[in-house]
């Protein structure tokens, strides 16, 4: 993502560094210009004036600042820096992740993005600011990343985490295009959470993933009817999984109901289950009744059939994927976050 257009990027760039040192009283700018580098990236050199000395920086303009650019745009910068003499070197970025803030500090390379966080550490100077997000680029970011579609390539890689995947492979057990695929892999390289092997692509950080995808995620995207049985929990989930078997429905448990058959001390009185089909046309075999309170059976439209893949069946009923299933718990506030939490103990991060 660009997060600016290419030609208004440098002044972009200029005006968040200038206020990120405005604020220091003995410091003057004398001049500030611009060229580019060998890899095309704009640089924006700026001669400073303190009491009694000069420095000069050097600042990289990168159009994003996900860890892999910045950490490629560092790693270009130590390579030249012995012979570049007295200059302190910053990179620049519309926003820069705190995974990436963190690849400058380490190599002692000041940054600063359009937001306004910064660090900056040269002679008797330092200014440091955290914690401002991007909201326009964030939301752009991760809409590509989370959407419906990209989600089925995420389970796919979370549920096989050890596996390397070529992208034809990935796409066809995934169900999306081929450009798909390359464009969530993009994403995934730049944040440093995928690695390229000899046999393909394959998860090097699935936790942070995972952590990203519940952070915006809600089980609300999905359409609920809720309803009300006077059969008990076990027969309703019996009998609803043998009726969508009969009528070629897709089925599986979620929430508590599923977390009860993963996982250690769940007790619940609702069931909450993922049916792909039309729901009216269960309520009269099922004797269900569709309420505005008290509900005990949770039926859920899925706002994409991706929710079932790596389903797991136990004594006939149908549960969706652990990965599928923390999700959903975790939007599930109190007893769901802490049943979501024993799922990724017991069952999801032994498996990474």
């Amino acid at each position: 993502m660009t997060g600016s257009d290419e030609s208004t990027r440098p002044l972009e760039a200029e005006t968040a560094l200038h206020q990120c040192l405005e604020g220091v009283p003995f410091l003057g700018i004398e001049k500030a210009t611009f060229h580019k580098a060998d890899d095309l990236n704009p640089v924006l050199e700026i001669q400073l004036l303190l009491p009694g000395t000069a420095q000069r920086v050097s600042a990289v303009v990168l159009r994003n600042g996900q860890p892999r650019v910045v950490r490629q745009a560092a790693d270009q910068i130590i390579r030249l820096r012995a012979s570049a003499g007295d200059v302190y070197n910053v990179i620049v970025a519309p926003y820069i992740t705190p995974r990436a803030a963190q690849i400058c500090i380490d190599e002692e390379i000041g940054f600063v993005d359009f937001s306004g966080n910064c660090r900056l550490c040269f002679q008797q100077v330092f200014v440091e600011r955290s914690g401002r997000s991007n909201p326009s680029i964030k939301r752009r970011d991760l809409r590509s990343l989370y959407s419906p579609k990209a989600s089925r390539i995420l389970r796919v890689l979370l549920l096989e985490p050890r596996r390397a995947w070529r992208v034809q492979s990935l796409a066809q057990q995934a169900g999306v295009s081929l450009g798909l695929v390359s464009n969530v892999k993009k994403l995934l390289v730049d944040r440093e959470w995928i690695e390229t092997t000899p046999d393909g692509v394959r998860l090097a950080q699935p936790g942070p993933l995972l952590e990203e995808w519940a952070q915006r995620y809600s089980v609300r995207q999905n359409h609920t009817r809720d309803c009300y049985s006077l059969r008990n929990i076990a027969e309703i989930e019996a009998s609803l999984a043998e009726l969508c078997r009969r009528r070629g429905y897709s089925c599986a448990l979620t929430g508590h109901s599923g977390a009860a058959r993963l996982v250690s001390a769940v007790r619940y009185q609702r069931v909450m289950v993922y049916v792909g089909g039309e729901p009216r046309s269960l309520y009269s075999p099922l004797q269900l009744k569709e309420v505005a309170s008290g509900a005990n059976v949770s039926l859920l439209l899925p706002y994409d059939d991706g929710v079932f893949h790596g389903s797991q069946t136990f004594e006939d009923v149908p549960v969706v994927s652990p990965v599928q299933l923390y999700l959903d718990l975790r939007s599930l506030r109190g007893r769901g976050e802490e049943a979501a939490q024993r799922l990724l103990e017991e069952i999801i991060t032994p498996s990474w």
